[in-house]
This record gives C-alpha cells, structure tokens and sequence, in this order.
C-alpha cells in the first residue's frame, strides 16, 4: 500500500481499500473501514467503528469517529457511519452514536463540511449539504438533502433542517425548520424561501411560485398548524415539489421556528 506515509499508524484490524491514501502522522484505529479512492491527509485521528465510503477527502486536523462528547456515554459499542464522496475539511469533528438514539452517527453522500464544523452523536446527514465553517450540529439533529449552514450556524439538539433548507451565518435554530424555507436569527425565524438554492438545483419559475404560495399557506395564512398540513397535503398531487414539505410535516417534534 505505497499510499500509507511511513509516519501513519494503521491499526491492525482496520480495512482500507488498496488505493486509499493516508498522509504523514495520521492514525487509523481499530474497527475502522474506508473505501476506494479516499485521501487522508496528514495529522488526522480516525476511531472505530467507523465505515467510511469511496471517494472521501478528509483533510488535516480533522477527528472522525471518536466518542461521544456525551455524559451520559459508558462506552457502548456505537458506529459511525459515512457516505461517499464528502469532504472535510480543516479540524472537522464528527462523533459516533450513543445508546439514546440509535448508536450510529450516518451521513450521507457529496457533503461538503468547511473547517471546524462539528457533527455530534446520533446526527443524520442527507446528501449534497453544506456546513459552513464553525458550523455545529448538536447531538440527535438530522439535517436533510441539499441543507446549507452559514458559517457559525448552530442547530439545537434534536431539532430538523428540511431539505433545501437554508440557515444564514450566525443563525441558531432552536425548532425545526421546514424543507425550503431560509432562516435567520437567534433563535431562527423564517425569512421566506431559499429562492436562489432552487434556481441552481434547477427547479423552474413555476415550482418556485408555488413553494411560496406553500410557504404563504404555513406562516401568513393564519391556519393551525394541521389545518395548514391538511391543506397542503391536498395540493401535492399536482403540486409534487410540495411532497417535501408534506412529508417533513408529521416529523416536527420541537415544533416549527416561528
């Protein structure tokens, strides 16, 4: 495996593809897997169990797997669990799962995590997202596809970021933000919908319209909230773009940023 540096220590037990690289004084422990074409940079600490997808780039600093950073954590046989595709860059921390949820920690694929941003236990990640640098995730958060974080976003314990979903720099979302749906503030409020994300994913001038007519429906309509999810629901046969939102609705636990 002439991608390993001398300097790197690889545990025994662990698996890597035969054309991963690891760069100077990284370690790799037990129980960790990592797939084809992934490039570990130096000075990077990744614990099991971990599995780690193909085509990965983790850079210098970053610390993937590790434990916990829970109190209540007693050294439960938890895993982590990543995608393919995803970038880390710069002293990103990402933990493994506790016995409270469902001792995993998954991220998904095409992610683009920017320096110092922290994924906590029990985080699902979708796919095509990005953290901006400082960006937090707090333990149990589930952040779905295509969700951007400005930079030193902060996303409280157990709440969801709906997919398309935008959070401005500084911003700390204490409730659950809906798929499309820009916020800003501490705590987040909504600022409308992330208009100039649907453009670049390619949805039309149409779909755009009736996502703020959606939006208009949840937050100025002044419905009850499954009222609102009645009349949405009802929409999304010709409407299918609103199928996010009707999916995301019934899953509100700490109810929506208001």
């Amino acid at each position: 495996m002439t991608g390993i540096h001398p300097t790197a220590i690889i545990d025994p037990t662990a698996l890597l593809a035969a054309d991963v690289t690891v760069g100077p004084y990284s370690i790799i422990g037990a129980g960790v897997e990592v797939g084809a074409g992934t490039v570990i940079g130096p000075h990077v600490v990744i614990q099991g169990p971990t599995r780690i997808g193909r085509e990965n780039r983790i850079f210098q600093f970053a610390s993937i797997g590790d434990i916990p950073q829970d109190k209540k954590f007693a050294g439960e046989d938890s895993r982590l669990d990543i995608g393919d595709r995803n970038v880390f860059r710069e002293c990103c921390t990402v933990n493994r799962g506790t016995v409270t949820g469902a001792l995993v920690t998954r991220i998904g694929h095409d992610n683009l995590f920017m320096a110092y941003t922290h994924v906590a236990h029990d985080c699902v990640v979708g796919s095509h997202c990005i953290l901006a640098n400082y960006a937090t995730l707090a333990g149990h958060v589930e952040l779905d596809d295509w969700a951007i974080l400005g930079g030193y976003a902060g996303v409280h314990q157990f709440c969801k970021i709906g997919a398309h979903a935008f959070l401005a720099n500084n911003t700390a979302a204490t409730r659950d933000v809906p798929p499309y749906v820009m916020a800003a503030g501490a705590p987040a409020e909504p600022k409308g919908i992330n208009t100039e994300g649907l453009k670049r994913r390619g949805f039309d001038a149409e779909a755009i319209a009736r996502i703020k007519n959606a939006y208009k429906v949840l937050y100025r309509s002044g419905l009850k909230f499954n009222e609102a999810t009645e009349q949405l629901g009802a929409l999304v046969l010709e409407q299918p773009e609103l199928q996010l939102l009707v999916d995301f609705l019934p899953r509100v636990t700490r109810s929506l940023i208001r």
